[in-house]
């Protein structure tokens, strides 16, 4: 059976999976289509939640961008790490005692306001739409390999799966659809990776494996990949950063924009009760965990097999001519993710660093004219399997957990969206009075057009799909992370500092962003280049949403202070909210 064959094999059993899950918890009523009806497990619900938070972005492209810059980039992992002990410990009891479906009406009730509501629905619209751009384009990235098609074909697919499967179920049908998506995402993850580490170290926990001898050369792995890299005129794998505050802000941008992201908190609406909203983040703790703790293994490992198949005879020798490139390397060329260009005219592959001034005598030397290889980072744990010679089956088990990363947050972000636009703005603004199957037919309607806008917009991301999601985290955490925690603890901010907090937290976060990364992310309408000499004080774009957070912060407590204390009712809202017991089942208001 020819591997094409296989990965549809896997791919399309899958879909039919999941498509069937979702015909069977088909959504009859806005109950069912937002929050499941509020009856699933705490136990079902962290698997949910598990699969919802491993996008794209954790499933493909963390990996490579760890794999490319090394400990620099662990930020993505602690962040996104740290950010969910925050969203568990700090937000989701509370937010779940409040009993409401979304996160604008929280705010809508707390500040007592419908402006406030309409505010925090534009912020989540933003954020969401900017975070499902990075799964779309990580979706076309697996769909354009493993179907072999063209990338933005790939894209199109991806985008016709998750209407068929977002608009049909709601939150009961992707509930239990990610329940699957996260078993297939979770063994086609570890799978390659226990193979891997058992080829290189002979250890079969990659993540023991990774601080383990490398059994080719008896070096610990970490060393000999430090050695193979750094003879190539790249960084240590291993090496600090100069840039430590970009570094701090960017771990921190993370963190809030995880508690500031709806598309997880509106799961532990789903629980009956509060005590399962935190034994539900519990669970979903464990189930992250699996792969979080492997990722740093499967980035060192691909690192080290792509430099070793370039270079096959060591770093000092030769390395493959392009004729005998292998098979994969040739396949992912047709998706345009590899790209090869001979610029000496030798006929092999010089993959190297060519911006270090300091190695570029070494490499004139050795007769190079350029670096010849540009490989895109999202596509390493995909290739990872291939690139280590295994099984046809293990690569189309990685091909189905790929796209089913990419899909399961797809759809729970969608469904935050359409959540934001039926309920919030259409019956909490617009038409109070519509009736529930209008509300669910506008539900619909609003996440198809959501799906359209993020297949348009990730078919040219402003970024690798793990950099578009810290943009979006950098924009949750700037808008929504302070004015749910100042909601939850703090009694006097009022509605004026709420609103006030939010539009400034938001338009100074996309101003900046867009500044860099294009007017909403428009290729080539950016102001400044996207390089470290034009940031201000060195911040990164995608650092810049802790310091939205903090002006976020520090307009409404300021406003706030200067203007009328909040109703006594709601003070006392705010005081009841902190003791998460006896919270009912979700409901609408």
């Amino acid at each position: 059976m020819s591997q094409f064959a296989i990965n549809l094999l896997f791919v399309g059993g899958s879909f039919l999976l999941y498509i069937g899950i979702a015909v069977w918890a088909k959504a009859g009523s806005t109950s069912d289509f937002y929050v499941a009806g509020g009856g699933v497990h705490p136990v079902t619900n962290g698997m949910a939640i598990g699969a919802d938070w491993m996008s794209a972005a954790s499933f493909i492209s963390m990996a490579g961008l760890i794999a490319a810059g090394g400990y620099a980039n662990s930020t993505f992992l602690m962040g996104w790490t740290g950010g969910y002990v925050l969203l568990a410990m700090l937000l989701a009891p509370y937010l779940r005692k409040f009993g409401k479906f979304t996160v604008p009406e929280f705010i809508g009730d707390r500040y007592y306001s419908a402006n406030a509501r309409l505010v925090a629905v534009i912020c989540l619209i933003v954020a969401s739409v900017t975070y499902v751009i990075g799964q779309m384009a990580g979706a076309g990235v697996a769909f354009s390999r493993f179907l072999e098609v063209e990338a933005t074909n790939g894209l199109i697919i991806a985008a016709i799966v998750v209407f068929i499967y977002a608009v049909l179920g709601g939150m009961k049908g992707i509930t239990y659809t990610q329940v699957a998506q996260y078993c297939v995402l979770i063994v086609a993850y570890t799978i390659p990776a226990v193979f891997i580490s058992l080829q290189l170290t002979g250890n079969p926990i990659p993540g023991l494996g990774m601080f383990s001898t490398h059994t080719e050369s008896g070096l610990p792995l970490l060393t000999k990949l430090n050695q193979v890299i750094t003879d190539l005129g790249f960084n240590q794998y291993t090496a600090d950063v100069d840039n430590k505050l970009n570094m701090v802000l960017f771990t921190l941008s993370l963190m809030i924009g995880t508690a500031g992201l709806p598309h997880v908190i509106i799961r532990f609406f789903t629980v009956p009760k509060v005590s399962d909203a935190r034994w539900s983040g519990g669970w979903a703790l464990v189930f992250i965990a699996l792969l979080y703790l492997t990722a740093p293994a499967v980035a060192s490992m691909a690192r080290l097999n792509l430099m070793t198949t370039i270079y096959p005879e060591g770093t000092q020798a030769q390395p493959i001519e392009y004729d005998q490139r292998p098979g994969w390397i040739a396949t992912w060329e047709e998706t345009g993710l590899i790209t090869y260009e001979d610029k000496n005219n030798d006929g092999r592959i010089q993959l190297y660093n060519d911006k270090n001034a300091d190695f570029a005598a070494t490499a004139s030397e050795r007769g190079w004219a350029g670096n010849e290889m540009v490989v895109n980072n999202d596509i390493l744990v995909l290739a990872n399997p291939e690139i280590a010679n295994l099984p046809g089956w293990v690569i189309g088990l990685i091909a189905a957990g790929g796209l089913a990363a990419a899909l399961s947050t797809a759809a729970g972000l969608l469904l935050a969206i359409s959540s934001a636009v039926s309920h919030d703005l259409i019956k909490g603004r617009l038409n109070p009075n519509i009736s529930d199957k209008g509300e669910l037919l506008a539900a619909r309607i609003s996440m198809a057009i959501a799906i359209v806008v993020a297949t348009w917009l990730g078919a040219n991301p402003p970024g690798f799909a793990a950099q578009v999601v810290a943009l979006a985290f950098g924009i949750a955490g700037a808008s929504l992370f302070p004015a749910l925690m100042m909601g939850i603890f703090s009694k006097r901010v009022n509605n004026v500092g709420a609103i006030s907090g939010m539009l400034a937290g938001l338009t100074f976060t996309l101003v900046y962003i867009f500044t860099y990364k294009g007017w909403l992310f428009i290729p080539g309408t950016n102001t400044l280049a996207d390089s470290p000499e034009n940031w201000v004080l060195g911040i990164s774009p995608l650092s810049i949403g802790a310091i939205g957070a903090i002006v976020n912060f520090a307009v409404a407590f300021g406003v706030s202070k200067v203007t009328a204390e909040p109703p006594v009712e709601i003070q006392e809202l705010v005081e009841s909210v902190r003791y998460p017991r006896g919270a009912g089942t979700a409901h609408d208001h």
